[in-house]
């Protein structure tokens, strides 16, 4: 055997190598050798693989590869004493652990978000909103100042108000609240079904092979957030908006906390069922109602408490009603809990803080342009540093079945959230609330039809629950804003806590 960069890749064995050499650090060259063959895409490097174990002396100790060593032989330490070898399959399954890529996503978006950070620092210590000139001024101070214009918060995220349909216009109100209900459940259900494929199952799948899965969650959101941009921008330039007064950067937060939010709920399907997620997402009213309290200082009334325990309760019946799956490990279990804890909590940011942002004066179109703007930086910033991008790009390529699924996925997104706007706007929270949550029963069904979920009665009469406690929400609001507008300015009829 004369060396690694006379052999072909095909036929070169690392542990081979190590063995004939008896390397003190044996499994330490094995790793560092496969991680670096795997990054270079396969070939032969002689800057950074020629001073090998195969040579006949050990690599000397200015030696490029000795830089690679060093960390990885502190990674194995636990495996070493053990007795384990580090396999390619130990290092996949490291990488595919989805808090490494959280850390490895967050590192990410750090790179962006702290270079902003300093910069808005700089321009506010400056004062250059007074000193500032040039061709950049009008740019800068939309990003970091705004125009600070601000208008009275309004209940409907700052909607103008809807016109009282007349009897002649029933049957016209009708066919369009029927055109909402349909193009929300038809958006948001094919979302669902599709979200579920692309995360659960394989593609390419034939006799003799299984066919692979994709794994890249922050791919998914890139996909949605930049056909959602696209949506968005070409709305606000063919119609009439109101002027924008909030700084550019203010958006940066929600935007951030929207891409964790999506990025947990795919990945949290990798680990739970469909149903349990949907559920999840329907018990999100408790920790909305915290973050209300704490970010916004919000009072709720006493029916609110009482509906989320009315949730908490049915969504434990269902969780606990499950049979126990033995070959679901603990492991998975709780990273499952902790994805669908992590989009509940980024959630309940991001509308706290989009309902902070409907104190300037835009409409919610302007909103969804903004927050997407950031999305889309944050996460092709992320895909390019961390080199995904165009490992994705090929996945695509290779399954064209995948590539329609991303894309049709993304396309019900961004309707998805048009039909929002338009269904509150022309009918309000409350009618668009209804339908929402007849959607998530829907789904639920859809999900157990489809891919062969079971639920139980106990699961089922959980469910139940959860879906009575959400119509009393609604039920009990629409009776607070009609009694409330029949008592005096300043009195409020139910005491808020």
């Amino acid at each position: 055997m004369s060396g690694l960069c006379s052999s072909a890749p095909e036929e070169f064995s690392y542990s081979m190598c190590c063995q004939h050499h008896s390397c003190g650090c044996g499994r330490v060259w094995v790793a560092v050798l496969q991680v670096v063959r795997s990054r270079l895409g396969g070939g032969c490097y002689r800057h950074v693989e020629c001073s090998c174990p195969c040579t006949n002396s050990p690599p000397p100790a200015s030696s490029s590869l000795r830089r690679f060593c060093l960390p990885f032989m502190l990674a194995s330490l636990p495996a070493m004493a053990a007795g384990e070898e580090i396999t390619p399959a130990l290092q996949d399954s490291w990488g595919d652990f989805w808090l490494f890529r959280f850390f490895v996503n967050a590192a990410g978006y750090a790179s962006i978000v702290v270079p902003g950070f300093l910069l808005i620092q700089y321009f506010k210590r400056r004062n250059y909103l007074e000193t500032g000139r040039g061709i950049c001024f009008p740019v800068i101070k939309s990003c970091v100042f705004g125009s600070e214009v601000k208008s009275v918060h309004q209940d409907d995220g700052s909607l103008p108000p809807r016109a009282e349909p007349t009897e002649s216009s029933t049957a016209r109100q009708v066919l369009k609240l029927l055109f909402c209900a349909a193009g929300l459940q038809a958006s948001y259900l094919t979302w669902g079904v599709l979200q579920e494929r692309v995360m659960t199952r394989t593609y390419g799948a034939t006799e003799t092979d299984p066919g692979e899965k994709f794994k890249d969650s922050q791919f998914l959101v890139f996909m949605n957030r930049i056909l959602a941009f696209t949506v968005a921008g070409l709305y606000c330039a063919l119609t009439k908006q109101p002027r924008h007064g909030a700084p550019m950067y203010k958006y940066s937060f929600a935007s951030l906390s929207n891409i964790l939010s999506s990025w947990c709920q795919y990945e949290a399907l990798k680990y739970i069922s469909f149903p349990t997620q949907v559920l999840a997402k329907a018990s999100k009213v408790i920790p909305v109602m915290m973050m209300g309290k704490l970010v916004s200082r919000k009072s709720y009334e006493y029916w609110e408490y009482l509906t989320a325990a009315l949730i908490s309760v049915g969504v434990s019946m269902f969780l606990l009603s499950s049979a126990p799956n033995r070959t679901v490990s603990t492991v998975t279990t709780f990273s499952g809990i902790v994805l669908l804890a992590g989009y509940i909590i980024f959630d309940s940011f991001t509308s706290n803080w989009q309902d902070a942002l409907f104190t300037y004066k835009m409409s919610p179109v302007q909103m969804m342009f903004g927050v997407n703007v950031f999305s889309c930086l944050f996460t092709v910033g992320s895909l390019l540093e961390q080199g995904a991008l165009l490992e994705s790009l090929r996945f695509m390529a290779r399954h064209s079945e995948f590539t329609a699924h991303a894309m049709l996925l993304s396309v019900c997104s961004a309707c998805g959230q048009l039909f929002i706007f338009y269904t509150i706007n022309q009918f309000g929270a409350a009618v668009f609330t209804i339908i929402m949550t007849l959607r998530q029963a829907f789904a639920i069904l859809l999900s157990c039809l489809i891919y062969g979920h079971t639920v139980t009665v106990v699961g089922g009469l959980g469910i139940a629950v959860v879906f009575m406690a959400l119509f009393l929400r609604v039920y009990a609001r629409s009776r607070m804003k009609k009694r409330s507008k029949k008592l005096p300015p300043g009195e409020t009829p139910v005491q808020k806590v």
